[in-house]
């Protein structure tokens, strides 16, 4: 039988060119929604789902009606085999029975070590593990605190000096990667697990337990982790050539800022950047430039293959053996890994050197693909190599942004100016096109937009990426130049520092749903896009929900706790109609972090909230370890709180001190400090809190003039030792008490006292501890939920086990923010808690044991 040819006009090229993108955007999908799962599957249901993908499309290349199934089919794969990878990593986890135990470990040092005031945080390869001199099986890469003797034994002694491949002998307690869960925060664990960590702990020494375990010992250098040495070696050499000669080799404070800037764009090492200058570079929009980003290496490649190419074309006979456009491309997409690779293969390197190689090898085939089809094949790799990538920010500003540029880019030359005029114009017109299409994104990830960011990043992008950052990479060569970047790096220091004190620099506006939030960028694209402007102005209506979106808010009368995961510290947000008020601001971690830059800020930032008061119920700095930083955001907020004249507090703000009879209303809410005592009462006021001097006959004890707070919806009833009642849905009533860090002395005070304790949920006095929540005063309070706010698996061993039986006996639910996170509650909906942890679960978070309740 003859052939027949289809007619030269049959569209044979349509019926077959969506095929690839149809498979891409499936695997695209099935990636995403693997990484939905609360919890994994068996190993075998993964296995299986893959096996079935391959079979299903081993028929589709058979069978021609099939292929109209490759997107599902692709879906599935990617789900299958995300799902296998993610279950044998996680059969890996630390044992539960290992954490809190005394562990002696051997291993090779697996990254340069980061200095802190508290110590050294260090990354271990584990090579073996005993506990009490029997093997046992630890995670492979774990992470490790070092701190200096002084933080247990009085004596600040530092740890030794720590180098990458060493191999070391320590003495350690692990536990399971555990973070804050918190309202729009960031995800400690899902950091960790991409960069493969399972276990975190500190090294533990002393004379007494390096006589049991035997103390820390070096074994030696090793040849393994070469890279993570060269990178250390070059960290050093820059800090020691940026030292200044003429003081013994400290350096004044502008220079050892800019030599931290020096090092991140070396080496990757973002933490050697000031906090102060991070602070800069994020109101002025340039964060992105200081560090070992997606553009830094992308221009390497670049500079790369031209000089390559330009080198190669100089020998005819290299000319003959390899085409010299081809040694140049495949030359440069192999330094720039080899960049990314001593720059600490973070995970933006990765996304970029996939990205890169990717769009080579096309062009090395010879394929010339529509850049939908090439973009899409990017986004497929680079999820093919860390599926979850597709949960960090930077995936998508980096891959939206290259498909804006990709859909305006046409037509473009061919309207530009020529020469310098026209590199001028082309960067202008790509950096508009990138703030317009990238500030809707940016506020729907981050809450915050740099309105100075085009005028910096027209600066900022040239200098940095063609000046700052080549000297810093040849520094390497020539020590000298790393002086040059530096000076580079303190005179655009100059320029965004002014920018950065610019009124409306940076904006701030709630996080909106992700609805809108989707919508918003899409309008932004719309504008970027090259198109007329009747059709450009049709995404200015997308952008209006986002921009005017506020977060629900109580009903006039009735209020919400929002207690924050802030480790082992307290600080709890209350909420009305119209105002805000945070309980304590959580603690200071270390020298350069605190709760406040780490949670509250960004939650507040989130929230759109605005604060009318700041209580800070004693000194401790588990409680205040975070109120400069709330102060720093928040200037309009009064201060309240049990703290002495001398604390530095005091400078940054006036402290109203704290004294029982004082009370105000807002919205209809009624809030009345019940402890400590005045010296003398204080007069009762509307709308703001009174104030008179709290009594010192507590002497050094801080705990006992915590400031109690209580909270009373509309309808609550203030007589002594009566409690309102709540009916059922409605709220009326509603109470809760906020007890700060009082002892059994001042709880049994306030009992004796007849102090209107009654109340349905209490924050546990002292984060739970056996010194707090006595009988007496639970019995006067009767909660039906009691808040614990304590750090995972702390020292102190909050809440204490007795004290968590002692709530149980009375019929409270005890809520923890270890499990729980974030813990929300409502006083129009009293009998419920919102769960931060449970809310958002994924299977790479940390799960709570559930205690038998035989055992509770």
């Amino acid at each position: 039988m003859a052939r027949v040819s289809a007619p030269a006009s049959a569209p044979i090229l349509p019926r077959t060119v969506w095929r690839l993108p149809a498979v891409l955007t499936g695997w695209l999908l099935g990636t995403a929604l693997q990484l939905q799962q609360a919890a994994l599957w068996p190993l075998p249901a993964y296995a299986g789902t893959l096996a079935l993908a391959l079979a299903g499309a081993w028929v589709a290349w058979r069978q021609p009606h099939w292929r109209a199934l490759a997107w599902l089919l692709a879906a599935a794969a990617a789900f299958g085999l995300c799902g296998l990878r993610a279950g044998v990593f996680l059969a890996g986890a630390l044992a539960p029975t290992l954490q809190g135990q005394d562990l002696r470990v051997t291993g090779v040092v697996a990254a340069m070590p980061q200095e802190r005031e508290t110590g050294l945080r260090l990354r271990l390869q584990v090579e073996s593990a005993l506990l009490q001199g029997a093997p046992v099986r630890v995670p492979p890469l774990i992470d490790l605190t070092w701190y200096a003797r002084g933080q247990h034994e009085g004596e600040l002694t530092p740890p030794p000096a720590v180098r990458a491949g060493e191999r070391w002998r320590l003495t350690v307690r692990l536990k399971a990667p555990h973070g804050a869960r918190n309202p729009h925060g960031f995800d400690y664990e899902l950091w960790l697990w991409e960069q493969g960590v399972q276990a975190t702990g500190y090294v533990r020494t002393s004379a007494r337990l390096d006589a049991q375990h035997g103390p820390p010992q070096r074994l030696g250098a090793t040849w393994r982790h070469l890279v993570e040495q060269l990178r250390q070696r070059v960290r050093d050499a820059i800090a020691r050539t940026l030292a200044d000669p003429a003081h013994g080799g400290a350096p004044d404070a502008a220079r050892q800022r800019a030599a931290g800037v020096v090092m991140a764009l070396v080496t990757g090492d973002q933490r050697a950047i000031d906090r102060a200058d991070w602070d800069v570079f994020r109101a002025t929009g340039v964060a992105h430039l200081m560090s070992i980003s997606g553009l830094h290496i992308t221009l390497f490649a670049w500079l790369t293959v031209a000089a390559l190419g330009r080198a190669w074309r100089l020998s005819p006979r290299l000319c003959l053996a390899v085409p010299a456009p081809t040694a140049a491309l495949a030359g440069g997409v192999l330094l720039a890994g080899a960049y990314a690779l001593f720059s600490g293969w973070g995970v933006p390197a990765q996304r970029t050197v996939c990205m890169l190689a990717t769009v080579a090898l096309l062009r090395l085939s010879g394929r010339h693909w529509p850049w939908p089809q090439v973009w899409l094949l990017a986004c497929a790799v680079v999820l093919a190599a860390d599926p979850w990538a597709l949960l960090q920010p930077g995936f998508w500003l980096s891959f939206v942004a290259v498909a804006v540029l990709f859909a305006t880019d046409s037509g473009a030359a061919s309207v530009r100016p020529a020469g310098a005029r026209g590199h001028f114009y082309a960067l202008l017109r790509e950096q508009w096109v990138v703030t317009l299409a990238l500030t809707p994104l940016t506020l729907l990830l981050f809450g915050q937009v740099s309105v100075v960011g085009l005028l910096a990043n027209l600066v900022a992008i040239p200098w940095t990426t063609l000046v700052v950052t080549p000297l810093a990479l040849l520094g390497v060569l020539w020590a000298p130049l790393w002086q040059a970047a530096a000076w580079c790096v303190q005179g655009l220091s100059v320029l965004l520092q002014w920018l950065a004190a610019w009124p409306w620099a940076q904006i701030s506006l709630p996080l909106a749903p992700l609805w809108a939030g989707v919508a918003a960028v899409a309008g932004g694209t719309l504008l970027a896009l090259r198109l007329p402007w009747g059709v450009r102005a049709l995404g200015l209506p997308l952008l209006l929900p986002a921009l005017w979106w506020q977060p629900p808010r109580p009903p006039p009368g009735q209020f919400e706790l929002l207690a924050a995961d802030v480790g082992q510290g307290q600080a709890v947000l209350v909420r009305t109609a119209h105002h805000a008020l945070l309980y304590d601001a959580g603690p200071r971690y270390h020298q350069d972090s605190n709760a406040g830059e780490r949670v509250l800020v960004p939650l507040l930032r989130a929230l759109g909230e605005r604060l009318d008061l700041l209580v800070l119920s004693h000194r401790d700095s588990d409680h205040t370890g975070g109120a400069a930083a709330v102060l720093a955001q928040q200037p309009q907020a009064q201060l309240l709180g049990s703290i002495a004249a001398d604390h530095a507090l005091q400078a940054l703000r006036p402290v109203q001190p704290c004294a029982a009879g004082q009370r105000w209303s807002w919205d209809g809410v009624h809030f009345d400090v019940l402890h400590p005592p005045p010296a003398q009462s204080p007069p009762a006021t509307e709308g703001a809190p009174g104030g008179s001097t709290a009594s010192s006959r507590y002497g050094a004890n801080t705990n006992a003039t915590s400031c109690v707070l209580r909270i009373a919806a509309a309808g609550a009833s203030a007589s002594e030792g009566e409690k309102g009642k709540v009916e059922e849905g409605t709220g009326a009533g509603a109470i809760a008490l906020l007890a700060g860090d009082i002892e059994l002395a001042q709880e049994q005070a306030l009992v004796d006292a007849g102090a209107p304790l009654a109340a349905d949920v209490l924050l546990a006095p002292h984060h739970g501890s056996k010194t707090s929540s006595g009988q007496a005063f639970l019995q006067a309070v009767q909660p039906r939920i009691a808040l614990v706010q304590a750090g995972y698996r702390n020292r102190f061993g909050h809440p204490a086990p007795e004290v968590a039986a002692r709530y149980r006996r009375q019929g409270s639910t005890l809520v923890q923010t270890p499990d729980c996170g974030a813990v929300r509650w409502q006083s129009h909906a009293p009998h419920a808690v919102h769960c931060e942890r449970q809310a958002a679960q994924r299977y790479w978070h940390y799960r709570a044991e559930v205690t038998p309740a035989s055992q509770q």
